[in-house]
């Protein structure tokens, strides 16, 4: 049974193309550009940071994130980079009396940023507060506690099978592949893809699949 539901937030509750079209315009160069190198790179398997380090070899992210920040261009979020599905079904999970957390590989900045946006969760952390990221399983580890039931009972929902599905399932939790942005529709026939306990297309499908009959 499942009594918890985490969430990825990059592609699965907001929109990444602010981030990397900031990005584009602090690095100076075509914000289709960085989109397609990002694109290549997660083609290639690699990690999607890596499409800034093609644009600025030897590039320091974090330097240039905390220089992005002082700049007064840094992190920003608000209701325009959810998807339309988002408060409707986390809100829909929780009246129907599933716990709702959010724990994704995002800065402390934007674990304020969606604290601000006052989503219908129970709790809400990032790797970037845990210090630890995925697809390690201590990031795994961190979440059921954060969602405060058994493993098994914690169903994580994510766009990436390779640090979603996998190493959710891995350490023994529930999982769902959500056919969203790039890495969800590049891998969604994957072999870790229909790893998962559950494919959807949107939200409102996974509210459909949990909700009590």
């Amino acid at each position: 049974m499942i009594r918890a539901v985490a969430f990825d937030v990059g592609e699965t509750l907001i929109r990444d193309d602010r981030g990397w079209g900031a990005w584009a315009d602090w690095l100076g160069v075509n914000r289709h550009t960085l989109s397609a190198l990002v694109g290549a790179v997660v083609a290639q398997g690699r990690d999607n940071a890596d499409a800034l380090r093609l644009v600025r070899p030897g590039v320091d992210i974090e330097s240039e994130r905390a220089a992005m920040e002082q700049a007064g261009r840094g992190e920003f979020l608000d209701e325009s980079d959810l998807y339309p599905d988002v408060r409707p079904a986390l809100a829909a999970l929780r009246d129907a009396g599933i716990r709702v957390v959010v724990a994704g590989n995002q800065t402390r900045r934007t674990a304020e940023l969606l604290r601000a946006l006052d989503l219908p969760v129970d709790a809400l952390a990032t790797s970037g507060e845990w210090g630890v990221a995925k697809p390690a399983s201590a990031f795994f580890t961190h979440t059921v506690e954060l969602a405060g039931v058994a493993p098994g009972e914690v169903l994580y929902v994510g766009d990436h099978p390779q640090n979603d599905v996998v190493p959710a399932r891995a350490a023994g939790l529930r999982a769902a592949h959500l056919r969203r942005g790039p890495l969800g529709h590049l891998w969604a026939d994957s072999e870790e893809a229909r790893a998962a306990d559950w494919r959807i297309g949107s939200l409102a499908e996974l509210v459909d699949v949990l909700r009590p009959r």
